[in-house]
């Protein structure tokens, strides 16, 4: 039960910082609020993931998530149709300029040859994903040398 709370107040506080960051308007009916509560609710959806089993190929919280099944998931929530895999997903995604991804945006890596990780950020500095079949969904931060060391950029689907 202690560990589902502590889950429950990162996410509140990344949400919260989601909300700080973006400059969210206080004015309903802003082409921004939009566009902020798509990121926000992108990224409750990976982080409501945190500690589901990891599963190649799966997709669903059910089943289990691989890398590119949490990202497409998370998507789907909101009503985005993404690929299904990493490669695909950094292919078609809108290249994000500058190191400092935005909340909601998608990080890519290369973790070997032909073998690329994507994970979903969750604020300015960690995010969220599945990786390996030794782990569960959980959170990292960009700056870690091994993950900053695989970095291949970011990309989004959001506005």
């Amino acid at each position: 039960m202690k560990v589902r709370v502590r889950w429950l107040l990162i996410c509140l506080g990344a949400v919260g910082g989601l909300f700080l960051v973006s400059g969210c308007s206080s004015i309903a009916g802003r082409e921004g609020d939009d566009a902020t509560k798509r990121r926000a609710d992108v990224v409750l959806a990976g982080l409501a993931q945190v500690g589901t089993p990891y599963v190649y190929g799966g997709e669903t919280p059910k089943e289990g998530f691989d890398c590119s099944g949490l990202t497409f998931y998370a998507h789907h929530v909101v009503g985005l149709n993404i690929p299904r895999t990493a490669k695909a997903q950094r292919k078609a995604a809108k290249p994000v300029s500058g190191d400092r991804p935005r909340p909601g945006d998608m990080v890519f890596f290369k973790t070997g040859p032909g073998v690329y990780h994507v994970g979903l950020m969750i604020d300015r500095e960690r995010f969220v994903h599945a990786s390996t079949s030794r782990h569960r969904v959980r959170i990292a931060r960009l700056a870690n040398p091994y993950w900053r060391a695989r970095y291949l950029g970011a990309g989004t689907y959001l506005n």
